[in-house]
């Protein structure tokens, strides 16, 4: 699968555990928090493992839409927090281009803001994260992407 937006970078269900697991590992010494604030969608797995590993029960959401699995759109922000953020963890899969990372900046400007993969556009952004991709790699989560026959690396390339 070749797409104009760069190199595709695959992420397995036990590889997000694994580097989720490694973002709370990162995040121990530096609460406690009072509670997590999930990005959604893709911030909902990596804080539910999160709010495990640390033992955190309070799970809210801030809920922005600024595009699918396609196009980038304009910021669309269905549900917000209240307060601005102190004491409180904001989890997102990955902060891509930083749209999102600074509306929710501005919403919670106090709190710590953790990811786990980062882009050089978005990486400011965020207090702690575990790997960083290049801004032109397109990460595949495991909750969009389905198994599927691959053609073999000579029947592609003569397509």
């Amino acid at each position: 699968m070749t797409e104009p937006h760069g190199m595709d970078f695959p992420v397995s269900w036990d590889e997000l555990h694994r580097t989720a697991r490694a973002l709370a590992y990162r995040l121990m010494g530096m609460g406690p928090f009072n509670g997590i604030v999930a990005i959604t969608r893709g911030g909902l797995v990596p804080a539910a493992i999160i709010a495990r590993e640390l033992e955190i029960r309070l799970v809210d959401t801030v809920c922005i839409s600024t595009y699918n699995h396609k196009d980038m759109g304009d910021a669309n922000i269905l549900k917000s927090v209240e307060g601005d953020g102190e004491g409180w963890l904001i989890v997102d899969d990955l902060v891509d281009t930083g749209k999102t990372a600074k509306i929710v900046r501005e919403m919670l400007p106090k709190a710590h803001f953790a990811t786990i993969y980062a882009k050089p556009a978005g990486k400011p952004l965020v207090d702690t994260y575990v790997t960083e991709v290049s801004q032109e790699t397109w990460i595949l989560f495991p909750w969009d992407v389905e198994l599927a026959y691959a053609k073999p690396l000579k029947e592609r390339k003569s397509a």
